[in-house]
């Protein structure tokens, strides 16, 4: 008889409360860091923006992330080990190029921002 691999219920729970809550706090502080750049456009406040503050729940999101995607994969029976390995370099992945983009978006909006004052 053949039965089906029970999902873990609270690994799944605990990985989207860690992202949830994460990305709660990365979205007040990066619209309290847009908005402090906007005050005060230098280039050393976008280095600042992409600093401890921002990055800390950004991790927070990835481990959750990480967490929802290798529980999922071990609801087709897959072993922990085998799960965890596909997981960790996919959102290692995503999260490299959500960053990245994220800094370009900055420096984006720090550059029209410095040019429209500057032409003021």
């Amino acid at each position: 008889m053949y039965y089906f691999p029970t999902p873990p219920y609270l690994l799944i729970a605990l990985g989207l409360f860690f992202a949830f809550t994460s990305g709660i706090a990365f979205e007040a502080t990066l619209k309290q860091k847009a908005r402090e750049l906007l005050k005060n456009p230098t280039p050393k406040s976008l280095q600042e923006l992409q600093g401890f503050d921002l990055l800390v729940p950004f991790l927070g999101m990835c481990i959750g992330v990480c967490l929802v995607l290798a529980t999922g994969l071990e609801t087709f029976n897959i072993s922990r080990p085998v799960t965890y390995s596909i997981s960790l370099p996919v959102t290692l992945l995503i999260a490299y190029l959500i960053w990245n983009q994220l800094g370009k978006l900055l420096l984006q909006i720090q550059e029209a921002y410095s040019k429209k004052s500057k032409a003021s």
